[in-house]
């Protein structure tokens, strides 16, 4: 009997450090990891558990009598149906329309067959979104077409330098330079009108906008380290788009 309230009692541990795995990995703010890891250990009647949440770590312990489990954060993305989707287990979990098994091999399949968008659709939709906020910017309705094409070219070299080199920033900062270069050869052929419109239009994929958004929702929720971390890497992200448009226009 003993043995069975430990083996349930680390199953729990293990579908509660999934969850919160998952939806840190999908790009969910702070608060509601430490939230849901904690309603779904009640419901497991861990009621005294303990979780610290930030985007390189969850640390866990289901009592003050068990030890502290760690799991580290290797890769984050925008990816809020995989939020969803966690959501959705835990909530069920903790309505008792899940057991706990039930609700470990849900999440267990959400990992394994939950993927992004395909690439060509998500170049689509940076195309798509670069001429409707040239549009929303004021920019002149003839360069839509070319703000979607050099959009859509940018996020192209941002996704394969990042698989090739894993530095982020450089990433960014390389598609912002070829955003820049693009635009004002586009400009200078005559053929676009407003390079200030192209640029910004284009390069309006590449802003951590949901990182911002989660990096003060973080810190007036009072996770300060998470929030300060976000907005660091927002703000870094932001320099190398910033700076690879200024090298550009500086020549």
């Amino acid at each position: 009997m003993h043995q069975a309230g430990e083996t349930r009692r680390e199953l729990a541990l293990e579908c509660c450090l999934l969850a919160g795995r998952l939806m840190i990995e999908g790009g969910a703010e702070t608060y509601r990891v430490e939230d849901t890891m904690e309603r779904m250990a009640t419901s497991q009647l861990m009621p005294n558990s303990h979780c610290s949440v930030t985007p390189t770590g969850i640390m866990f312990s289901p009592s003050d009598e068990q030890p502290t489990r760690f799991v580290r954060i290797r890769s984050r993305r925008t990816d809020l149906k995989q939020v969803a989707l966690v959501n959705a287990v835990s909530r069920r979990l903790v309505a008792g329309d899940f057991s706990l098994q039930e609700a470990y091999e849900e999440l267990m399949s959400i990992e394994s067959s939950h993927t992004s968008f395909d690439l060509r659709l998500q170049i689509f939709a940076a195309a798509v979104a670069s001429g409707c906020f040239l549009l929303l910017f004021g920019g002149a309705r003839a360069d839509v077409p070319y703000a979607a094409v050099i959009g859509g070219t940018g996020f192209i070299i941002t996704d394969r330098i990042e698989r090739l080199t894993r530095i982020r920033f450089f990433a960014e900062f390389v598609a912002a330079v070829l955003i820049g270069v693009l635009a004002y050869a586009v400009v200078g052929v005559g053929l676009g009108e407003e390079l200030d419109g192209i640029i910004i239009g284009s390069v309006m994929p590449l802003v951590p906008g949901l990182l911002i958004t989660n990096a003060v929702r973080d810190l007036m929720a009072g996770h300060f380290v998470s929030g300060l971390s976000k907005g660091a890497e927002a703000f870094l992200t932001a320099f190398a788009i910033g700076a690879g448009i200024a090298l550009v226009l500086s020549f």
